[in-house]
């Protein structure tokens, strides 16, 4: 049965409320749209997660826009999308006005050291989890390390993420393609949707342009962190590290821990960290940019590629590139966690810290209680 926007609307926020862990949620979002609701077809979900694997962008968000493609054609692919969202924009954005209020307080500055000791042992901890999922081979371990080694010499993340892949084509010759499921037509006409979206973006970042330069730049920013984030949420970490800490010197690297920080306490993916940036900048009318600007490429890339899902599954150079994007992303991540290392100052009960953090999180406790947890600490120890 097709549901109505507003119940794809309604269905979603709720989720997005307890939407912690990023793509952990994606089990909850099958429960619901396959098993509960019965939107959609075990085969076109499973045919979706394929598709979200391969295209850029934070994999939950993907699937919840799958979801209402595959319900209510594109319409219902922009409010599920929306929905799954807004509770942890509204959060992030109520985050940032307090943190940017109040940062100079010293209980609040103690609270964010040990926030940041935690946000490098979390980084560390996916390097670690990517590394040994990913690097499979000699080649992918050299591939990861020159990644690596790039982003410490402050190269620029995107250019090693295209190098890599394009390697990546000749080099992984034992990628294969899967075989598509059979499942049900996608409603309406996704290409259309895609065509539309893409005309309400170009002309978003056109009327940036007019009011205010600042406010376009960070749009397309955002924009070129999102079309290169293959592999999940994660890689828009280093890309945003490089873009806004390096290329624009919005913030500190010890701000834009913090703004991790709070990503991690807020639901929502890591890459809801671009609204704390987005009000580093301009206060709410950024972090609205912001957030419209590093989400729409990928619900844009979704709609378009829907209609060709079962040929990307079955194509041997898609599955190769997308390799070469994971390979890619293990390099990044420890390049980007020895470059917040290097940014916190350390000391002993922060160094402890930062050793017990990561070992709660070998351990699979749930992120959000080691963040909370090291907010807790730092406002105890490091003081």
């Amino acid at each position: 049965m097709r549901p109505s926007l507003f119940r794809l609307f309604a269905c979603f926020l709720r989720l997005g409320l307890t939407a912690f862990g990023g793509p952990a949620m994606v089990p909850y979002i099958r429960a619901m749209a396959v098993e509960r609701e019965r939107w959609l077809s075990e085969g076109s979900f499973r045919l979706g997660m394929s598709v979200a694997q391969i295209i850029p962008g934070a994999t939950a968000m993907q699937m919840a826009a799958y979801v209402g493609l595959r319900s209510r054609g594109g319409a219902g692919a922009l409010v599920a999308y929306a929905g799954f969202g807004l509770p942890a924009f509204l959060l992030m954005v109520a985050l940032s006005a307090a943190y940017f209020s109040a940062s100079q307080v010293l209980w609040v500055s103690s609270l964010f050291a040990g926030l940041q000791v935690v946000v490098v042992a979390l980084i560390l901890s996916a390097a670690i989890d990517f590394a040994r999922a990913y690097l499979d081979s000699l080649a992918a371990k050299l591939l990861a390390c020159a990644a690596g080694i790039w982003l410490a010499l402050h190269g620029n993340p995107i250019l090693a993420l295209v190098a890599v892949c394009a390697v990546s084509l000749l080099v992984f010759r034992d990628e294969a393609g899967g075989a598509p499921p059979d499942v049900e037509p996608v409603p309406g006409r996704p290409l259309l949707s895609a065509a539309v979206f893409l005309v309400c973006l170009l002309a978003f970042v056109a009327v940036l342009h007019a009011w205010d330069p600042r406010l376009f730049s960070l749009g397309v920013l955002m924009i070129r962190v999102d079309c290169f984030a293959f592999g999940g949420g994660y890689v828009s970490v280093p890309l945003m590290l490089h873009e806004v800490v390096e290329v624009a010197g919005w913030l500190t690297s010890g701000q834009f821990m913090d703004g991790i920080a709070l990503g991690q306490v807020t639901p929502g993916p890591i890459v809801m960290t671009g609204s704390f940036v987005g009000y580093a900048l301009d206060g709410l009318a950024g972090a609205a940019v912001a957030t419209v600007c590093v989400f729409t490429p990928s619900l844009i890339f979704l709609c378009a590629a829907t209609p060709f899902a079962d040929r990307l599954v079955a194509s041997p150079l898609a599955r190769r590139a997308l390799k070469g994007s994971l390979v890619t992303l293990v390099g990044l991540m420890a390049g980007v966690a020895a470059r917040f290392g290097l940014a916190v100052a350390w000391d002993l009960p922060g160094v402890v810290l930062a050793l017990l953090a990561l070992l709660a999180l070998r351990l699979r406790v749930d992120i959000l209680w080691v963040v909370m947890g090291g907010a807790l600490a730092g406002f105890v120890f490091l003081r």
